[in-house]
Order: C-alpha cells, then structure tokens, then sequence
C-alpha cells in the first residue's frame, strides 16, 4: 500500500499541526512541499479548493488540519490525540486556537515580514531547485499583492491580529491544568494545536525546516514583543517534550 502524502507548505503553522500529528503518531508518510502562490492548481486538481495542508491517505483526500488529525485518530488510535476522558473540552480548545489563534498569528507575523521580498521568497520556496527559486523571487512583487488581498493584511488588520494573538495567549495561561497541559495529565490535540500555531513566534529548535536566515527586524520585533509571555515559553517546552522524530520517508 503506498504511503500517505502531505501536501504542504513547509513554513506554515496550520500545515506543521498536520506534520506534528503525523510524526506524533508514527506514521510514515511522503512529504510534497509547493510553493505559496504557484500551489493554487495543484491543489484545485488535487481537492477542489486552494488551501494546505491535503493529506492523500487510503484514497482518501483529506483538506484542513483538524480534519486530517480527526482520519489519523481513526485510522492510528494510539498513542492517542483525542483523550479518553475530557475530549470534547479537548475538541473545543482545538477549534479555539483554529478559530481565533491561527489566522490572526498569521495576518500580524505577514504584516511584518512581507516588505522583505528577498527573505520572503527565500523562506516560501525553500526545497525548491535554483531555477525556480530565481523564477519565485521575481514574481514575489505580484504573489505578495495577491497574498494581502487573499488575507487581508494591512496595518489595521495587523494591529487587531496582535490583540488577538494576545487574547489567545492569555486564554491558554488560564486553560493549562497542574499537569502543564491542557486538558488532564498528557499530550493532547489541544496542546498540540496550540504549541504548533504559535510556533511562528518562537521557531523553536524542534521546528523541521530551518530558517534562510534570522527573522528581518520588523518580524523578530513582533516575536519579541510576546517572548516574555508565559505561553510562548510552554510552546518551547511543548517542542522540546513532544516534537519527536520525523516520520517523513525521502520523496
């Protein structure tokens, strides 16, 4: 039987919550990473819509991240995401951070590290052969127009985001429980939703695929600007404890 493919976006906090339940949970699977802006009729053929993570696993096309961890837990129970008692608590945190989390980490950290196209089309097309590394930066111009457009992301917007990815923060201090998790005493899908969308504060160490370079300034100030939170030192120790080995197999 062929093993499952992840198409994905290698810098993408929704996408590495998808690659962390799949290593999590020991299953080995193929990476297919494309490339922001130049993925759109891939994935239209692939699964009808645009967005990744897609996970390709027994002739099934799975879109969205919560979705796919939801086919692993059937199809790999253990060790287990979802817990046996508490899962709907565990279920609701993860929709939480989905909801109100992932998309504005997203808007604010885009914000600031947008305006540096060379950066930006170095990080986005990371993997990718030199030809169409060069191709990517050149047409950076217009895929960064398009990508504000698709995300709204502007300095009104950013400024909300950040409130946001502070509301976020602060509700996580107030979730954890004695154990350090969030819902009884292991590793959840709440835990790690959580931890994996706010890793582009943090690019933890643990974190699969290196950066082309420290952030540009404006990107590392918005990471600074939380360091201190409590939150973003339980995302360190989220990776160091439960970020394992890869269970990517060589494309």
């Amino acid at each position: 039987m062929a093993p499952p493919v992840l198409w994905q976006f290698r810098f993408s906090h929704f996408n590495e919550k998808a690659r962390w339940a799949l290593d999590f949970k020991g299953i080995p699977h193929v990476r297919r990473s494309l490339v922001p802006g130049l993925h759109v009729p891939r994935v239209l053929w692939l699964s009808g819509q645009k967005s990744l993570p897609v996970l390709e696993l027994n002739g099934e096309t799975i879109v969205d991240s919560t979705r796919i961890i939801a086919t692993l837990e059937r199809v790999k129970p253990d060790p287990p995401l979802y817990p046996r008692n508490e899962r709907e608590r565990a279920l609701a945190l993860e929709d939480f951070f989905d909801e109100e989390l992932g998309p504005y980490i997203r808007r604010a950290l885009f914000h600031e590290l947008l305006p540096d196209g060379d950066y930006c089309a170095a990080l986005f097309s990371e993997g990718s052969g030199s030809a169409a590394r060069t191709a990517y930066r050149a047409a950076f111009p217009v895929i960064r127009v398009l990508m504000k457009l698709d995300m709204k992301i502007d300095a009104a917007g950013a400024a909300k985001a950040r409130a946001r990815v502070a509301a976020a923060l602060d509700r996580l201090d107030g979730e954890l429980q004695p154990s350090g998790y969030l819902v009884g005493e292991r590793f959840s899908v709440a835990d790690l939703a959580a931890a994996a969308l706010l890793a582009p504060l943090v690019f933890p160490p643990e974190w699969p695929y290196p950066l082309p370079g420290p952030l540009p300034a404006r990107a590392a100030a918005l990471s600074d600007a939380f360091a201190a939170h409590p939150g973003v030192r339980w995302v360190r120790e989220m990776y160091r404890r439960h970020r394992g080995t890869s269970a990517a197999l060589a494309a």
